[in-house]
């Protein structure tokens, strides 16, 4: 597994990425993990992030693993629990332990926070995961987006909470655009084209290659880095991944390339 736009970071048998726009503006710890360097064994071997598919003390061993390399606390976490929404939240530090020690949200794929130390937390197995942080306001998120997450745009869906909730500039927000199925393995059918259709903004001929027979080949990052720049996100302050879970899943969990048989990568984002 290569890349040429985030870091891949290697630290005994834990390897793991980063954003360098999100480390260049050292507002936050942040990281996306890998299937490499944890306690899983079996199908979701080693590094897996999701309560649903292991022992609790094996995932929270994980957690401490891929937490300690950045300097997240385990005590800081928030998650929840994922469907394909776009419906996002902001969280305080009231919500710690969400999804671990206490009870988790419900149909929540995105979240917000403004306090620092509070650490937030999306899974995934070839979804794409979106970042995001306003150095200037102080203000970070991340969301959850599969195709369905994708043409239901909820990364401007979250772009737009941040300014109404906390006055951002969008123009002030970076943020990554993380590993996930590529354009290369990513085949959907007439169903999904459709949906992306309904979207006037986006330019399909960057996002969605025609095969025929009513099968394309989506690129989900692509169609995400439209959305986020028409939320107003200067092109230039976004990290856009090029490393295909499926294509890479030794090292990434990839529901399709395992036909499920998988655990969940995670992206951690917390201010500082």
């Amino acid at each position: 597994m290569t890349s040429k736009s985030l870091k891949i970071n290697q630290k005994g048998n834990l390897k793991y990425i980063t954003f360098p726009k999100l480390e260049k503006i050292g507002a936050v710890r942040h990281v996306f993990s890998t299937r490499l360097g944890g306690v899983s064994t079996g199908d979701t071997a080693s590094m897996n992030l999701s309560f649903n598919r292991d022992e609790k003390e094996t995932v929270m061993e994980n957690y401490r693993i891929l937490c300690g390399a950045v300097g997240i606390d385990t005590e800081h976490l928030v998650l929840s629990h994922q469907t394909h929404t776009n419906n996002v939240i902001t969280v305080t530090e009231k919500d710690c332990g969400t999804g671990i020690t206490k009870p988790s949200f419900n149909d929540i794929d995105g979240l917000i926070t403004n306090v620092s130390g509070v650490a937030l937390v999306t899974q995934y197995a070839d979804c794409t995961p979106l970042l995001f942080c306003d150095p200037v306001k102080k203000v970070i998120a991340t969301s959850h987006a599969g195709w369905r997450g994708t043409v239901k745009l909820i990364g401007k869906v979250t772009v737009e909470k941040m300014v109404n909730e906390f006055g951002c500039d969008p123009k002030n927000i970076i943020a990554g655009i993380g590993p996930c199925i590529g354009r290369c393995c990513y085949e959907v059918d007439d169903p999904v084209y459709n949906e992306f259709v309904k979207i006037p903004f986006l330019d399909l001929s960057k996002i969605i290659t025609p095969k025929g027979n009513g099968k394309y080949m989506l690129d989900l990052v692509e169609a995400n880095k439209q959305i986020l720049i028409h939320s107003g996100i200067d092109p230039k302050n976004i990290d856009c991944s090029d490393i295909c879970t499926c294509c890479n899943a030794e090292e990434m969990h990839s529901h399709r390339a395992t036909g499920g048989k998988r655990g969940n990568l995670a992206a951690i984002i917390e201010l500082i």
